[in-house]
């Protein structure tokens, strides 16, 4: 059998995942997709309870609708939004039924290589096929030959610490059974009692934390979440950006869900610490949470904290697979300077496809969330783009995979951590920051000209958090 024989192999039945299997049907191409869970959309499952801020009409791969709609299917109505379940169940099952055999779930891929070369291996490696190693939840491991490699695993598995220099803060792990690394459910009752009446830290600066904060205010609000109280750790200033694009924001949904979080600062269901740079978690007397900062400061105890920094991508499994990634964002280095960010918010990243998605192992691309490495807020619309261009370059189609073609919402802050240390992000928006802001707890203004805070808030990363 010839590589070009070869299935292309899929890591990940994700909304991108599933989108690339699907371009490459309609390109005669065929996969595998390859799912960790044990259901299609796995990870997204995961955040069920949570908002995108993108609507039904922009999280439907256009291929993938072609596809679904022989068979009965009809998408939601287009200017929704979506929970994350309803994305799972209502989109991603149905599209992961129709590829039937073509989709295996509980398949973990443990390894990628090229069959009888090591990373380190250049003769004839180009003409091997890849090989890729799999282990199924009953304990089987197989080895399977594939002509390309589309990995499109997400980030949803490896969480960022609480500690501000990257690392876990000292103790974090020992005080695990009271960190939450995820938006809670607060509509589950055991997840409810858990927070309801504490003092909660919410550490991050991003949708997740807009989430948590939102969805924190509302318990507190509601008859059995009296006493519940948000503690807001920020590792930079309040500056222009702290709540994303507000109402100028073309993606509604995400400038409400900023407006929502800055409205339970507002109404006294959260405080604010700036500038904190968590080194440690300590217990007090009565065994309950104190953080303490990189400068030495110590904050009040807290029963529970929420830590919401980001995600990394889990390159483990590709370790004998020659990548060419970014040493910062661990991103491709031809698409790492566009997703910046400390200079780009996801609106200023255009469209791109697989000459910024390539690597000096050819056939391998890293497409989705896991295309962005760390950078922060992901659309749905251009991992389908991605995936669109990939697919075609791998059935030698090369005018249409460098044909990209996309229009992308702008405005709303993406930002990630690095910029709470650039001088420029010096705003005035309810107590400023500098460069190295002194840490500081504040109650913020209501934002200027007003604005008001979404009743149901719009919430999660525009995809995948």
């Amino acid at each position: 059998m010839s590589t070009q024989q070869l299935p292309v192999i899929v890591v990940g039945a994700g909304p991108a995942g599933l989108a690339a299997a699907t371009h490459l049907i309609e390109r005669g191409v065929e996969p595998l997709v390859l799912e960790a869970g044990d259901k299609a959309g796995a990870a997204v499952r995961e955040w069920s309870h949570v908002r995108l801020f993108s609507t039904w009409g922009e999280v439907v791969d256009p291929a993938a609708e072609k596809l679904l709609v022989p068979t009965g299917w009809a998408r939601p109505d287009p200017a929704t939004y979506p929970f994350g379940g309803d994305w799972a169940e209502q989109y991603l099952q149905p599209l992961a039924d129709t590829l039937g055999d073509k989709v295996r779930t509980s398949a973990t891929v443990t390894g990628v290589s090229r069959a009888g070369r090591d990373r380190i291996v250049d003769a004839g490696r180009e003409q091997q096929p890849f090989v890729v190693h799999v282990e199924y939840a009953d304990g089987r491991e197989e080895r399977i030959l594939a002509r390309a490699v589309i990995d499109a695993s997400g980030t949803w598995a490896t969480a960022g610490p609480a500690g501000g220099s990257g690392l876990p803060a000292l103790g974090e792990k020992a005080a695990a059974g009271r960190i939450n690394y995820r938006v809670p459910d607060l509509k589950n009752p055991a997840i409810r009692a858990r927070y309801a009446g504490k003092r909660t830290a919410v550490i991050g600066s991003g949708a997740s934390a807009f989430t948590a904060l939102a969805y924190l205010a509302e318990l507190a609000e509601s008859e059995d979440g009296t006493g519940t109280h948000a503690v807001w750790i920020l590792r930079r200033g309040i500056s222009g950006s702290t709540f994303g694009g507000g109402t100028a924001d073309q993606l509604p949904a995400r400038g409400a869900l900023g407006l929502a979080a800055k409205a339970a600062v507002d109404k006294g269901h959260a405080d604010a610490v700036t500038g904190f740079r968590t080194e440690a978690f300590e217990r007090d007397a009565d065994g309950r949470l104190v953080l303490v900062g990189e400068d030495g400061r110590r904050l009040e105890p807290v029963d529970e904290v929420i830590v919401l920094t980001g995600f990394r991508p889990d390159l483990s499994f590709l370790s004998e697979i020659r990548l060419n990634l970014d040493e910062r964002l661990q991103a491709p280095v031809e698409l790492a300077p566009l997703i910046d960010p400390n200079q780009h918010s996801c609106g200023t990243v255009y469209p791109h496809g697989h000459r910024e998605l390539s690597h000096p192992e050819q056939g391998v691309y890293l497409v989705g969330m896991k295309s962005y490495g760390r950078a922060p807020t992901f659309l749905a619309m251009t991992g389908y783009e991605q995936v669109r261009s990939v697919a075609a370059a791998i059935a030698g189609d090369l005018d249409s995979a460098d044909r990209v073609e996309l229009t992308l919402p702008e405005t709303g802050v993406c930002g990630g951590a690095g910029l709470f240390d650039t001088p420029d992000a010096q705003q005035t928006d309810g107590g400023g920051c500098c460069a190295a802001p002194e840490p500081q707890l504040v109650q913020l203004a209501p934002p200027a000209g007003g604005g008001a805070a979404s009743e149901d808030p719009s919430a999660g990363g525009c995809y995948g958090s």
